[in-house]
């Protein structure tokens, strides 16, 4: 094994379709048009010096060492600014260019510290290997530095020092080693599009700062890693280089946080992490990253992971480590035995959302063919189980259309209910870029996102809606599309069931659903309301992204129809810079619907109880399977009250947390006989669980993910199992202790079977992802090489449908006792229930949950910024500090759920979405109150999880 090693080619690619033929250094070289001579020669195998090009942002032309001769030109341009052109004679190495290329040297060394030996750039510096490249030997200017280098001079302290930031958690800053290429900055401003950094100073006194001379930490900086990887010395180092030292292999693999699926190599010595580094040739990510990703991967070797397999009778015991094939005996002997007692239905499971393809397959196949039921679920049951009905329903498949390049290509983008810059961030990055560079954003948001406005982004309507009147708002979209005339009516008649859309047009143009009408439910000005849809509508290419601010609610599924019915009535669908995008808030959501995890459809959508379907698994698997579905979450919780359901199997899920009605939770688990939890920590699940199997982080196994985008990318192990198996492999021992046997020696045999069983994976194979890096499904005979756009010639289905979307306000309503309402959501620097993120140096922004509270709410109950608060409603009550921020509209609440101390979801109620019994967790009822700390409600329930997590102590035995 080796470092894989990225091409730099100096400047971006160019996206034009002409061709231009040049020479360089004597060999001909044919080129886009736009290219750089840069870059040219670089695709001709001849590298330039070097030091403030990288191909990750746009030339800069100011280390002046790649200049060139350019026969017919005066002078000796930059390479990375000047652009080929046809027939032109270009010189890259003469006895001109070779003087003036060490004089620039001369100049950075004379004002770099010389401690090349001991730094931690040593083996990866630029700045050296250009030293080496123009053949450096001597400094005539000397190397006192005195501006940069060193705190003192002559003997006195040095105005001009300055000591190294060290606030970050990941990353250090030296300004003594900055040679000020901007590449930092640029790369902040043009990849990340956060503009935190900048030159301050001229000359000399040049140097980077973070905002106005602020440290990193206490910056705008949001540690996505863009400045540390365009660094071409140390002066932006990751702190792990710094302890470990500088890897020497890698492996490309894929992160294991959001749906954006980054594609990394992870950088090792040994089987040690020094770094994760995106990858440039990730197809979701073009070598960006987040804090995420880049950096809280430390979660895998924290002291709290729990790495053998424990058991208890019950939850009031400490657990007992035992091996894997007691606590696997153990753990069969319980199902069984309930299975005895109760019937062959009160066992089931959920499938993880955060582990592989291939694991959630086999945890799906263990309950449809091992306990012998359909009692199977996912956690996209409270997430995007509406996406999967919705777009099921008009399109005929359950998934997004487009790839994330094709925002590229957007003129319009219309967020809804979704934050990309806190949940999605590299995509919101990408999207940002977009915007900058023109397009419009329309935004559907209770709150005002930072897309609402931020750094040299604006929506141009933003849409400040009442939590739960989504469809109101969008069928009002759609009324003024219908009434004003601006139907794409050749793609409606050519693409789409006329009758529908004629039923369809006719609803939305009543004069109930028109902006004026709706303004009164919604509170949403009708101008803007009218304005946003006008822009959609004409605009150019539209596209809808959307997040579980469309899906968590009463009518999650009637929205995403409502979204669905706006993209084809302005034919917005099936081309480049369209579609309609459902951001995925876990890494493999998308895989875990994909691979059979709901109760009535088996992998591929494909219900169960279709004879011919059944029966192709019944021949694979050499079992009968049920045609009946089993239960969903919701009903395995009351099932588990009423004492039918008695026996649970979870994987890679924390439903305690992140289910709503923690106290209903608590008390459908607590009535379970058996709870088997499989994860990396002791969860709040595992409170109530008899059986805890240790998991395998995504650094320890071999798999595939799937995206947001259907792109299906492979997972690559780099160490071995810290618990000794990968979480495959322990789902095989439990089979096999239930009677059950499955046999694979790798997950690519795995991926073998879901291919030979799935009609949109029957050309996926662990060979082609190593030929492509990724594919997109579909991905068969049809299109053997996946499907970036969906519906390009057609729908999935036939004709698209129009369904008429009728606005039913919630249940859950605001009232004298609880007149505020809640919504939820996710931080950028957390994940989820926060199981990981918790467990690294992102506690430093995120360390607690906070609610969100308007200065008008605040006022009128007397809260001051960072007062405790009592937070109430129907369902429950917590407690946390109050943040006041006009982020909310008066009248609204907000806070995040990843700190177990919380419990935010003790305040959600059991409503749900009609459809697929979503958690409606947008759209709560509460009140809002002065407190002096923890409710008895929290102490009570840290009390109880104290008590649970106990480990009894292994006891030796005597010889």
């Amino acid at each position: 094994m080796s470092l894989i090693h990225e091409t730099d080619y100096g400047t971006p690619l160019s996206k034009s379709e002409k061709m231009v033929t040049l020479t360089i250094d004597g060999q001909s070289i044919t080129v886009p048009e736009g290219t750089s001579i840069m870059r040219a020669a670089m695709e001709a195998g001849t590298q330039i010096p070097k030091l403030c090009a990288t191909d990750m942002v746009d030339a800069f032309g100011s280390c002046r060492l790649c200049l060139v001769e350019v026969e017919g030109r005066a002078g000796t341009p930059a390479s990375c600014t000047t652009p080929v052109a046809a027939g032109l004679v270009v010189h890259t190495q003469t006895e001109r260019l070779k003087k003036l290329r060490k004089g620039v040297m001369e100049l950075y060394i004379s004002d770099h510290p010389l401690d090349c030996l001991t730094c931690a750039a040593n083996g990866d510096c630029e700045l050296q290997d250009m030293a080496g490249a123009v053949g450096l030997r001597d400094v005539r200017y000397g190397n006192q530095g005195e501006n940069h280098v060193f705190a003192d001079a002559c003997g006195e302290a040095n105005p001009a020092w300055l000591p190294k930031d060290e606030s970050n958690p990941y990353f250090t800053y030296d300004p003594s080693k900055c040679i000020v290429c901007s590449r930092c900055v640029r790369a902040c401003e043009e990849v990340q599009g956060t503009f935190a950094l900048t030159i301050s100073g001229r000359g000399f006194d040049s140097r980077v700062s973070p905002g106005m001379s602020e440290s990193f930490l206490g910056s705008e900086c949001v540690s996505c890693g863009a400045c540390v990887q365009a660094c071409p010395t140390a002066t932006l180092t990751e702190k792990s280089v710094i302890e470990i030292g500088q890897p020497e292999h890698s492996a490309v693999t894929t992160c294991a946080y959001c749906g954006v699926g980054c594609t990394f190599k992870a950088e090792m010595r040994g089987e040690e992490v020094v770094r994760m580094m995106p990858y440039k040739d990730g197809k979701a990510n073009r070598g960006h990253s987040c804090v995420k990703g880049r950096f809280a991967w430390g979660y895998a070797t924290h002291k709290e992971r729990i790495l053998k397999p424990m058991i208890r009778e019950s939850i009031d015991q400490p657990w007992r480590e035992v091996s894997y094939d007691e606590a696997f005996k153990f753990a069969a002997d319980k199902m069984r035995g309930i299975q005895a007692k109760y019937g062959r239905d009160s066992i089931g499971g959920i499938t993880s959302s955060r582990c592989t393809n291939e694991e959630t397959y086999l945890v799906q196949k263990l309950i449809r063919a091992g306990f012998g039921n359909n009692n199977v679920d996912t956690c996209a049951r409270v997430c995007h189980s509406p996406t999967g009905y919705g777009l099921a329903t008009t399109f005929g498949t359950s998934a997004g259309t487009q790839d994330f390049d094709s925002v590229e290509d957007s003129d319009v983008i219309m967020v809804i209910g979704a934050n990309p810059t806190d949940a999605h961030p590299v995509f919101g990055s990408r999207m940002k870029k977009r915007l900058r560079q023109g397009a419009k954003l329309i935004v559907v948001d209770p709150r005002k996102i930072d897309l609402v406005k931020s750094a040299h982004v604006a929506a141009d309507y933003h849409l400040p809606l009442l939590p739960g009147t989504n469809v109101a708002i969008l069928t009002a979209m759609a009324h003024v599309i219908v009434t004003e005339g601006l139907v794409n009516e050749t793609f409606v008649r050519e693409r789409c069931d006329w009758s529908e859309f004629q039923d369809w047009a006719e609803f939305v143009a009543l004069e109930k659903n028109s902006p004026e009408a709706v303004a009164k439910i919604s509170g949403v000005d009708a101008e803007a309301i009218r304005g946003a849809a006008r822009l959609y509508a004409t605009g150019g290419n539209g596209a809808i992204y959307y997040g579980l601010g469309v899906t968590e609610h009463s009518q999650g599924s009637t929205t995403v129809i409502a979204i669905a019915n706006l993209a084809m009535a302005t034919g917005n669908i099936g081309r480049r810079g369209v579609g309609v995008n459902p951001l995925r808030g876990q890494n493999n959501v998308q895989g875990s619907c994909d691979m059979g995890s709901f109760p009535h459809e088996l992998p591929g959508y494909r219900h169960i109880a279709g004879d011919a379907v059944r029966e192709q698994f019944e021949a694979m698997w050499n079992v009968k399977l049920n045609p009946e579905p089993g239960l969903r979450i919701p009903n395995m919780f009351d099932s588990a009250i009423e004492g039918t359901f008695m026996g649970l199997y979870v994987q890679g899920e924390d439903i305690l947390q992140s289910d709503p009605n923690t106290t209903h939770v608590v008390q459908a688990l607590s009535s379970m006989e058996c709870v088997i939890v499989q994860d990396l920590f002791l969860n709040e699940t595992a409170n109530y669980a008899h059986v805890f199997l240790p998991g395998s982080t995504f650094l320890e196994k071999d798999g595939t993910f799937t995206n947001a985008e259907r792109r299906i990318q492979r997972v690559r192990k780099v160490m071995t199992p810290r618990n000794g198996m990968a979480d495959w492999e322990v789902t095989i021992g439990l089979a096999k202790a239930m009677g059950f046997g499955m046999t694979y020696n790798h997950p690519s045999e795995i991926m073998d079977e879901i291919a030979a069983l799935t009609p949109t994976f029957t050309g996926v194979s662990y060979q082609k992802l190593e030929e492509m890096g990724s594919v997109q499904w579909p991905c068969n005979e049809k299109y053997p090489e996946g499907s970036p756009i969906m519906h390009v010639d057609g729908f999935v289905r036939g004709k698209g449908k129009f369904v008429v979307t009728e606005y039913v306000a919630t249940d859950e309503r605001t009232g004298p006792r609880f007149p505020l309402l809640l919504t939820t959501g996710r931080i950028l620097s957390q994940y989820n229930v926060g199981a990981q993120t918790r467990r690294t140096d992102n506690v430093v922004w995120h360390g607690e949950d906070v609610l969100e509270i308007h200065p008008h709410d605040a006022e009128q109950r007397g809260i001051r910024d960072g007062d405790w608060v009592r937070l109430t409603s129907r369902a429950g009550e917590t407690t946390l500090h109050a943040l006041i921020s006009e982020r909310v509209a008066p009248g609204v609440v907000y806070t995040t759920f990843h700190h177990p101390l919380t419990q935010a979801n003790v305040i959600t109620t059991d409503y749900s979405d009609w459809a697929t019994n979503c958690p409606e967790y947008k759209v709560t009822a509460v009140q809002v109150s002065q407190s002096n700390g923890p409710s008895d409600w929290q102490k009570a329930y840290d009390e109880q999880a104290r008590n649970s997590r106990r480990i009894a102590p292994v006891v030796e035995a005597a010889e």
